[in-house]
Parts: C-alpha cells; sequence; structure tokens
C-alpha cells in the first residue's frame, strides 16, 4: 500500500515506479479507446468513394480528400430547403430548451433543497422515480398535451418538454444541498435580500458547475434531434434530419454523408471538452441522497 510522507508542509505520495507506469498505460488505452471513434469518423470524412466500400475496410485514409464536403456543400446549395434553414432550426431548438431547462430547474431545485414547504420530500421522490421511465414512455401523453395546445408542426413542440426534463433538476437539487450553505442563504435575507434575489446572487453563482453540467448534457440531446412525430413540415425539421436524408441517398452519397456527421459532432464535442472539469465535480457531488 502506498504511504504518505510529508515534506515542507506538502504531502508526496511514496509510490512505485512500475505503479506509476500501470496507470499511466491504462489510462493511455482508456483514452484511446474513447478517441478512436471519433478519429475514425473523421478518417471516413476524407476518404475518396471507393476507399469507404472498401473490404476489408481500412482504419487509416490511404488517398485523403476534401472533396466529401465540397459535395455536401454543393447538396446544401441544391436543396429546395437551405440547410443554412436546418441549422437555424437545430440551433433555436437548441438554445431555447437548454436555456428554459436551466432556468426552471435551478428554480425548482432551489425550492426543493433550501425551502422547507409541505410536501417537498414526495414531489422529489416523485420526480426521482421518473428517471427510471425512458421518454419513450409518455410519448404518447406529450404528443395528446402538444396537439390539444395546437402547437404541433412547430418549434415549441420540440422546446417545451425539454423544459420539463427531471434529469436536470435531480443534478442541481442534489448539488445545491451539498454545495450551498444554508446560513450563507441566511445571511442574504437577513440584509433585505429578497428570495429571487437570493437566488441569484447568492445560490447560482456557487452552484456553477452544476448548471454548466446540465447545459452540455442537455445542448447535446437536443442538437441531435433527428425525425420527430411533432415536426411535419420540411421547413421546420432539424440538420440531424438533413443528415438522415443524405444518408438514404445511397452510395453515392455515403461520403457527403460522413462530412456532415463531422460538422454535427463539432459543437457538441467543443462544449463538452470546455467544460469537462465542471462535469467530474457535479457527478462528485450529485449521488443518490435521500
Amino acid at each position: 500500500m502506498a504511504r504518505l510522507r510529508t515534506r515542507k508542509h506538502k504531502v508526496v505520495l511514496n509510490r512505485s515506479v512500475g505503479g506509476d507506469l500501470g496507470i499511466t498505460l491504462m489510462l493511455t488505452f482508456l483514452g484511446a479507446f474513447m478517441f478512436l471513434p471519433m478519429l475514425y469518423v473523421v478518417m471516413q470524412s476524407l476518404k475518396p468513394l471507393d476507399e469507404l466500400w472498401m473490404f476489408p475496410p481500412r482504419f487509416i485514409v490511404m488517398n485523403p480528400t476534401l472533396n466529401n464536403f465540397s459535395d455536401l456543400f454543393v447538396l446544401m446549395n441544391t436543396s429546395w430547403v437551405p440547410f443554412s434553414r436546418y441549422i437555424f432550426n437545430t440551433v433555436l431548438v437548441s438554445v431555447c430548451g437548454t436555456a428554459g431547462n436551466l432556468l426552471f430547474a435551478s428554480l425548482c431545485a432551489y425550492a426543493l433543497a433550501k425551502i422547507n414547504f409541505p410536501g417537498h420530500k414526495w414531489i422529489f421522490k416523485t420526480i426521482r422515480t421518473s428517471l427510471m421511465f425512458h421518454e419513450t414512455v409518455t410519448a404518447v401523453t406529450r404528443f395528446t398535451i402538444m396537439s390539444v395546445l395546437l402547437l404541433i408542426d412547430t418549434p415549441l413542440a420540440l422546446i417545451i418538454p425539454a423544459w420539463g426534463s427531471t434529469l436536470g433538476l435531480y443534478l442541481m437539487k442534489q448539488f445545491m444541498e451539498t454545495n450551498v450553505n444554508d446560513s450563507v442563504l441566511e445571511s442574504s435575507r437577513l440584509d433585505g435580500a429578497t428570495e429571487w434575489k437570493t437566488f441569484w446572487v447568492i445560490a447560482m453563482p456557487m452552484v456553477k458547475p452544476a448548471w454548466l453540467t446540465l447545459i452540455i448534457y442537455c445542448f447535446q440531446g437536443l442538437w441531435n434531434t433527428g425525425a420527430s412525430i411533432y415536426i411535419q413540415s420540411e421547413q421546420l425539421k432539424t440538420f440531424n434530419y438533413a443528415i438522415g436524408q443524405i444518408l438514404a441517398g445511397g452510395i453515392q452519397r455515403a461520403g457527403a454523408g460522413a462530412a456532415s456527421t463531422v460538422i454535427m459532432m463539432l459543437v457538441p464535442i467543443s462544449v463538452f471538452v470546455i467544460s469537462q472539469s465542471n462535469i467530474i465535480e457535479t457527478m462528485g457531488s450529485s449521488g443518490m441522497k435521500d
């Protein structure tokens, strides 16, 4: 077992060289295992059509080309619905859905975690139970509600259900219970701050890792929204749906489909890389607690 020894008020881990090497090799293997699929997608986008359908398939591209991206831009310019419209729809749904989910999840989490009102424990148990069910379980109910509200075939049919996602609420509530000190909130109230100001000025900055994590999860899910039963009009559909249409075009569009997949994954990966440390901190503080 490794022993700790102190030197000039610093903790030094006394560990063997073999242990350090083993940990390094294991982490390198796991990192490569998770990185290789993304690298493979990039390689596919750079392959000419004959290499895409080569058997047995090769991981490394032999004759890299950007023709797949140029073919994609040609398809974008010749489509009767401009691809910029698909991208706009995707950005609109992702940004508005994420912003609403963050707002409502934070408000509800603050009330459940820091305000003692009758029934708050029962409400949270109901929210926790809902995490066990996939969204397909409530698909009929959600479609019926959207139909009654006359929101079918509008962007709101995709945005409003995202506002009610319980995963973000669960993460925010658990993180607030652990990282927001009740004495700090009470001091703010004694100084004359309203509950609204206490929430925005005191509580929200203290749970920044949690709401950044919520933004990543919600944005990624909405960004990957494809064909939906809520949207019938072509001009309201998302970029992921357009990619599916390209891939359905057959062998001749395989290269353009690979290029569009690379473009589609750039935004979620960039958001995740920027905020990955906050995800680790949130998961460490948001375990299952009563």
